[in-house]
């Protein structure tokens, strides 16, 4: 074999590492350039928060750090002067809604019946409430719920569909393809359960508006209870397991903001009531962050306490809010 020449080793060595040295940085490069779209690709903010997963869909905490935990108490016979100035004591709607928001609005639609009766949230708090949004810089708001009785009758007579179209609120009736299957985390109830998830998309914040109101049943309907008219399907035969399934409730929903409506309280022969004797004039309005305190303070309205309603205990048991409403030091106005 021919012998190669000490300066051809050493040529034929350079070549070798030279070629090395290329082969390696071209490696380097899109080793490099898998990580860079690797990280091109990654997302910080991780999935969106209403994707599929094996438990199905699920709802985001639509609570606003650093502002949970707050209430105010309004005195007064005027609702809507009432939600102004328990929402002016709490840093205004601005604090809770901001530019660019899109709102969804759950409202008590559950019966077709007329404001006059409390049994249904009145329309003129829905529209307000949609213009105070829309004041603090919303760009859209949607009003929502799945009636007991026919959507359309309900959001029609209760007055809520004009009261939100007034104020330039979109009306989201259910149908049969707006609910997906969802399971609560803990749950025990809702699990893989038709969820009124289509007026959530694109949302990022939720207020809920409820009347105070006896219920036959729980023993009264109020912010927690409102969430009810989230689920579809044969929901009745939670009844049997009534004060579970609204604690569940308030594990599945984590509201922005909840307004409670004490100004005219169904004291008897709730939900529907029906007669105007079953109304007491309570002139109070109840906003807050926290919605176990919020209906804690609407108790006693109904002249009842925490106690005589299991379904606040538990909620406070399961992470949800406080029972003693006392807690948040509520400003009283």
């Amino acid at each position: 074999m021919e012998k190669l020449h000490k300066s051809d080793r050493t040529d034929k060595e350079k070549l070798n590492r030279r070629q090395f040295l290329l082969r390696a940085g071209k490696a380097g490069i899109s080793v490099a350039a898998v990580c860079s779209a690797g990280y091109y690709f990654y997302d910080p903010a991780g999935p969106e928060p209403y994707s599929d997963r094996q438990s199905g869909v699920y709802l985001p905490d639509f609570s606003i750090p650093g502002q949970t935990g707050k209430m105010c108490v309004a005195r007064g016979a005027d609702r809507i002067q009432s939600l102004r100035a328990a929402l002016k004591a709490l840093g205004g709607m601005e604090t809770f809604i901001q530019k660019g928001d899109r709102v969804l609005l759950k409202v008590n639609a559950a019966f077709a019946s007329p404001p006059l009766l409390s049994a249904t949230t009145h329309p003129d708090l829905v529209a307000e409430v949609a213009r105070l949004c829309f004041a603090a810089g919303a760009s859209k708001v949607i009003v929502t719920d799945n009636p007991i009785n026919d959507p359309a009758s309900c959001f029609l007579l209760s007055g809520i569909e004009a009261g939100a179209r007034s104020a330039g609120a979109q009306i989201l009736l259910p149908r049969e393809d707006f609910f997906k299957p969802a399971t609560v985390p803990g749950a025990q109830l809702i699990k893989d359960w038709p969820l009124l998830y289509e007026p959530f998309k694109n949302v990022n914040k939720l207020i809920g508006i409820a009347p105070v109101k006896d219920h036959h049943r729980s023993g009264a309907s109020m912010s927690m209870k409102n969430w009810y008219g989230l689920l579809g399907g044969r929901r009745n035969i939670f009844h049997q397991d009534i004060h579970n399934i609204i604690m569940e409730l308030a594990m599945m929903v984590k509201p922005t903001l909840v307004i409670l409506d004490g100004t005219v309280t169904m004291m008897s022969n709730g939900p529907t009531g029906g007669s105007l004797s079953d109304l007491k004039p309570t002139n109070t309005m109840i906003v807050s962050t926290d919605q176990v305190a919020a209906d804690a303070f609407g108790a006693t309205l109904l002249g009842k306490t925490a106690d005589d309603l299991p379904h606040i205990a538990k909620a406070d048991a399961a992470g949800s809010g406080k029972s003693d409403f006392r807690l948040l030091s509520p400003i009283m106005i």
